[in-house]
C-alpha cells in the first residue's frame, strides 16, 4: 500500500485490489479501447446504459423505484432531480458500488451484479467531491494512476501528456496539485478520467463550486472528448444552463423514478412555447418544500441511508 497517497491509493480498481471498498473511493475506473470517431452519432446507436426496473430501498425507504433508463454511446446525457431524488443511489448501483434490491442493469455492455469487474474496467468515475491528490504533482497524479491501470510503460509518457495538453495544464504538469485552481483541479480530475479511454464516464457535479469561465472550459473540454472518443457520458447536475448547453438528452428524477426523459428542447416543448429547463424541473419535480419534506424528514431520510448502506 502507499501511505503517502490517500486518494490514489483508493484508485486500484476492484478486480485489483479485491475489495469493494476501495473501488468505492476511487477516483476514476478502468479502461477500454475506445476507438476514435470523427462523429459519435454516425450509424445506429449502441446504448452504453440500460436499465430495467432498477430498484435501491434502505429499509421503508425507496431511493431508487424500478428505474428505467437508456443512454445511448457517444451522447452526454444529464440525470437532474432535486435532493433525495434518488441520483446519487442510482450512479452508486451503474458503477457497482452498491447492489440494487431489484432490476438489472447494463454498463457498457455488461450486467452491474453478475459482471461487475467487466463493468469496472469500461467505466470511469469523477467524483463530487476532490480526488486529485494535493501532495502530487499533476503530472505524477496521472503517472500514478497510469501505473495503477497498467498502461504499458512504452504508452504512458505518451497519454499523460496528451492528456495535459488537451486540458490545457501543461505549464503547471510540475507544480503541486494544491496549488492549482478549482477549475485546473477538475481539469486534472477529467485528464485522470479520460487516461484509460473509458467506454463511458460517470461525473457528479462536475462543475459545482467553480466560476463561469472554468466552467465554460470544462464544458468544452468535455464536448471536445465526446467527439474524440465513442464514450458515453453521464452527468448529474443542478445546473439548468449547464445541462442545456452540454446534454444531449436529459431525465428528471423525482422521488426515485424518471418523471420525463427527452432532449432538452423536447422536454421545453412539453411545457410551453417558452419554457426553459427551469420551467421543466419546476413542473415535473414540484416545489422544493412538497418533494422535500421537512428538515426532520430529511435528517431520518439521510440518517437511514447511512446506517443501511446508501
Amino acid at each position: 500500500m502507499i501511505k503517502h497517497c490517500r486518494t490514489t491509493v483508493s484508485a486500484l480498481p476492484t478486480h485489483a485490489a479485491g475489495h469493494p471498498d476501495t473501488f468505492q473511493r476511487a477516483r476514476h475506473v478502468c479502461v477500454t479501447d475506445g476507438n476514435p470517431m470523427s462523429n459519435p452519432r454516425a450509424g445506429p446507436p449502441e446504448l452504453a446504459i440500460e436499465t430495467v426496473a432498477l430498484t435501491r430501498v434502505f429499509g421503508e425507504l425507496v431511493a431508487v423505484d424500478h428505474l428505467g433508463l437508456t443512454v445511448r454511446a457517444g451522447y452526454i446525457f444529464g440525470l437532474l432531480g432535486p435532493n433525495g431524488a434518488g441520483k446519487s443511489t442510482a450512479i452508486k448501483m451503474l458503477t457497482t458500488l452498491l447492489p440494487p434490491t431489484s432490476g438489472s442493469a447494463r454498463v457498457a455492455g455488461f450486467d452491474i451484479v453478475t459482471q461487475a469487474s467487466q463493468v469496472r474496467r469500461h467505466i470511469g468515475y469523477v467524483p463530487q467531491s476532490l480526488s486529485a491528490d494535493g501532495q502530487l504533482t499533476g503530472y505524477e497524479n496521472l503517472l500514478l494512476s497510469a501505473r495503477l491501470y497498467d498502461i504499458p510503460r512504452r504508452e504512458r509518457r505518451e497519454r499523460i501528456d496528451e492528456a495535459l495538453a488537451f486540458m490545457g495544464l501543461e505549464d503547471v504538469s510540475r507544480a503541486l496539485v494544491r496549488t492549482y485552481s478549482g477549475g485546473m483541479v477538475r481539469r486534472l480530475e477529467l485528464a485522470l478520467g479520460l487516461l484509460h479511454r473509458p467506454a463511458v464516464l460517470f461525473l457528479d457535479e462536475p462543475t459545482i463550486g467553480l466560476d463561469p469561465i472554468a466552467r465554460r472550459a470544462v464544458w468544452e473540454r468535455l464536448k471536445q472528448s465526446r467527439q474524440n472518443v465513442a464514450m458515453a457520458v453521464l452527468i448529474t447536475t443542478h445546473d439548468m444552463e449547464e445541462a442545456d448547453e452540454l446534454c444531449d438528452e436529459l431525465a428528471i428524477m423525482h422521488r426515485g423514478s424518471i418523471a420525463a426523459q427527452g432532449t432538452p428542447s423536447s422536454l421545453k416543448q412539453q411545457v410551453g412555447p417558452a419554457a426553459t429547463l427551469d420551467d421543466v424541473f419546476i413542473h415535473l419535480a414540484g416545489s422544493t418544500l412538497d418533494e422535500g419534506g421537512s428538515y426532520r424528514d430529511t435528517r431520518r431520510t439521510r440518517r437511514t441511508a447511512t446506517r443501511l448502506g446508501g
